[in-house]
């Protein structure tokens, strides 16, 4: 399964997931033993947004991926892994975080301190907007569980209902 290098993303903490420390730009880790996705071996995905849900800290890299490489759905695992550039990525990610808060505000009963701090970002407001947004979760999340309930029991009932008929 040798193949060509592939370019992909992969975030960093202070040290990788082993305890070593995060290589120098430039500098090519390589993997003795069995690739395994998520068990051994050096890994990163092709698309940024899947490189997200691994995430353990906010550092991106950009690295090229090569040797061995095998494929899953949303990574990659490979023998070599060299970091190309990185950047400190949580303004970015703080941003994108609110925009897609902001593409779903329609689905719920925002409260304005929430929706200003979404549009602009202002630290200032932010822990009150989290507060506000909690007990708004809160509360939207005790309404559905209720709704659940309530169409389950309406199930059973009619279930109850047709039985007792026939």
């Amino acid at each position: 399964m040798k193949r060509a290098p592939v370019l992909a993303w992969h975030f960093v903490n202070a040290t990788l997931r082993d305890g070593r420390p995060v290589p120098a730009d430039g500098v090519t880790l390589k993997h003795v033993g069995p690739l395994a996705p998520c068990e051994s071996g050096l890994h990163a995905s092709e698309r940024l947004i899947d490189a997200l849900q691994y995430a353990p800290g906010e550092t991106l890299c950009r690295v090229q991926m090569g040797g061995t490489i095998r494929r899953e759905t949303d990574k990659l695992v490979a023998r070599q892994r060299t970091i190309l550039w990185r950047i400190d990525a949580t303004d970015v990610l703080r941003a994108f975080a609110r925009r897609c808060a902001l593409d779903v505000a329609h689905l719920w009963d925002m409260p304005p301190i929430v929706r200003r701090y979404l549009e602009t970002g202002n630290e200032s407001i932010r822990d009150a907007a989290r507060d506000a947004a909690g007990a708004a979760a809160r509360d939207a999340a005790r309404d559905a569980a209720w709704a659940a309930a309530r169409s389950a029991a309406n199930t059973m009932l009619t279930e109850m209902l047709e039985a007792g008929r026939g």
